[in-house]
């Protein structure tokens, strides 16, 4: 009798109060709890983002960082470049002033071997042999023999060819004063 008492008192009634009250506190309940895994969510993401953000702003500046390590690289590298052509260059003026200063010593000697002969000729032609001797002297202690020029064959005498027909000439005007300053003395004795 119980049982039917309740059946028909309207078992109903207090089946459809208890469904909706039992059943919202579960609904907000779960609602609570996406809200805060949604915030949290939320939460997580800003910091992920902020901190890429960071990292990103850091790569940014590592990587303008590199840029300019790798320009000024590329500058070093170019002014090597630079500096090699121009030790190069540098090179070979300088190889060049030897030459041409070599050219120069060369064509002096040539002219002070070229003097010696003329004023070994003139010594020779006045009749001044024992200048002609020291003259002589001078020219083969100082090789000015190696730097006669050497002329295109015609109808001069060549000037090495020159100096041997006055230094035999010399020599033999020097053999030929010996022998009368021996004769005198011969004579005088």
């Amino acid at each position: 009798m119980k049982l039917e008492k309740r059946n028909e008192s309207g078992p109903a009634e207090p089946e459809a109060d208890m469904k909706p009250t039992g059943k919202k506190p579960v609904v907000v309940y779960i609602m609570v709890l996406f809200i805060a895994a949604f915030l949290l969510m939320a939460w997580s993401f800003a910091s992920h983002q902020r901190s890429n953000t960071e990292a990103l702003g850091r790569l940014q500046s590592s990587v303008t960082a590199m840029q300019g390590v790798q320009e000024l690289q590329d500058q070093v590298i170019s002014l090597q470049k630079e500096l090699a052509e121009a030790e190069k260059s540098l090179q070979e003026l300088e190889d060049e002033e030897f030459a041409q200063r070599s050219a120069a010593e060369h064509l002096e000697k040539q002219c002070d071997a070229m003097e010696l002969l003329y004023i070994l000729q003139q010594q020779y032609s006045a009749g001044e042999y024992a200048a002609c001797r020291q003259t002589m002297d001078s020219f083969e202690s100082g090789r000015y023999g190696e730097a006669l020029p050497r002329l295109a064959s015609g109808s001069v005498t060549q000037p090495e060819d020159r100096y041997q027909q006055l230094k035999e000439a010399v020599e033999a005007r020097e053999a030929e004063a010996a022998q009368a300053e021996s004769g005198d003395q011969e004579a005088a004795a």
